[in-house]
């Protein structure tokens, strides 16, 4: 059976459509619509489109906020913090990414903290906002009221994955770094339980602390384990409570305050080299540092050593050119949505 594509236009056109329709404002329908879609095209599917009917979804139940802007808390200039009012994560943190790379520019680096946003999802499809810039970025994110990660030795669920993502220009294309704080995410997990399967490895803990590869464990008060597992958790432990800080803790908003629904915290960087040892001197380290990876020889069973993200943009490219294949039942989680809505369904490509 041929995996039906889509041009890449006509999704955007179609989830632009559902946003706006539920009742968003168009520059944030805009945003979701954009964000999503490329997350797709990267190929991180549990984080595109996928995530579109949960969007719709907390959009009529009055979670996501569809008007209105950020609060600023505080200005700087070079530090920014802002209440995002539960506001579309695509659109806060797009946004902020924007600020902080004009400011970037100005001051030489920038740092833009958002408490309250909504879900954000693909950290990676942000970067290139920056790094087409020349810009040096870095995204965390945590959510305060999730708790699907154990702190390391623990059994209870604590905090999120809490990813980072970071973008750094090289004079090929940039190097796009998007990691979390535990081995597997929950998306990936509540994919796994819709399609009856399980894990390839043991990344998931039971309510007993033992290994698992179900991802029903969840449904029971298992955990997601930590970078590292259970041998060498505690370096995702050590980057959840950074990224705890980085975003809740400048923030000001978060775990302690018990929020309730589905809540983000964001905090971006932006640094300009110029402002630093120069452009050229920077793009020489990072040049230097790509190639010296790539010319690497391969271990067995690997044909070449990648950067990161080499692979997503490869996607990307090859999505825009011959269509995007969706992961299956994306599409058809969004046909009572539409029909709801009143938007018609988008078309496959023709060959």
């Amino acid at each position: 059976m041929t995996t039906p594509r889509y041009a890449s236009d006509t999704l955007f056109d179609f989830a632009r459509s559902l946003f706006s329709a539920a009742g968003l404002d168009a520059e944030k329908a805009t945003a979701v619509a954009t964000y999503l879609l490329d997350a797709d095209l990267m190929g991180h599917s549990t984080h595109g489109l996928a995530l579109a009917g949960w969007y719709l979804q907390s959009i009529a139940d009055g979670i996501m906020t569809t008007h209105g802007s950020f609060e600023v808390v505080s200005d700087r200039g070079p530090a920014v913090c802002w209440a995002g009012n539960r506001l579309p994560g695509a659109w806060l943190t797009s946004e902020a990414v924007k600020l902080a790379t004009e400011r970037a520019g100005q001051f030489g680096t920038a740092t833009i903290v958002i408490g309250n946003s909504h879900h954000i999802g693909a950290l990676a499809a942000y970067l290139p906002i920056a790094t087409a810039k020349g810009m040096l970025v870095s995204i965390a994110s945590s959510s305060p009221s999730g708790a699907q990660v154990a702190p390391f030795g623990g059994l209870k669920g604590l905090y999120t994955p809490n990813p980072v993502a970071h973008g750094i220009p090289t004079p090929d294309g940039p190097i796009l770094i998007d990691i979390s704080a535990s081995i597997t995410t929950v998306n990936m997990a509540q994919r796994l339980i819709r399609e009856s399967r399980q894990y390839d490895e043991d990344w998931l803990m039971d309510a007993e602390g033992r290994p698992s590869r179900d991802p029903r464990v969840l449904e029971k008060g298992g955990t997601l384990l930590p970078t590292g597992g259970l041998d060498h958790g505690q370096k995702g432990y050590g980057m959840a409570l950074i990224a705890e800080a980085m975003t809740q803790g400048l923030a000001g908003f978060g775990r302690a305050d018990a929020p309730k629904g589905t809540n983000a915290a964001v905090t971006v960087q932006v640094w300009d080299p110029t402002a630093f040892g120069g452009t050229d001197a920077f793009l020489k380290q990072t040049g230097w540092l790509a190639d010296a990876c790539r010319a690497n020889p391969p271990r067995p069973g690997v044909s070449k050593v990648r950067l990161p993200g080499e692979a997503a943009l490869a996607r990307k490219r090859a999505a825009l050119e011959n269509g995007v294949a969706l992961h299956p039942g994306i599409i058809d989680s969004l046909v009572a949505h539409a029909e709801r809505l009143g938007i018609a369904m988008p078309s496959e490509t023709q060959d």
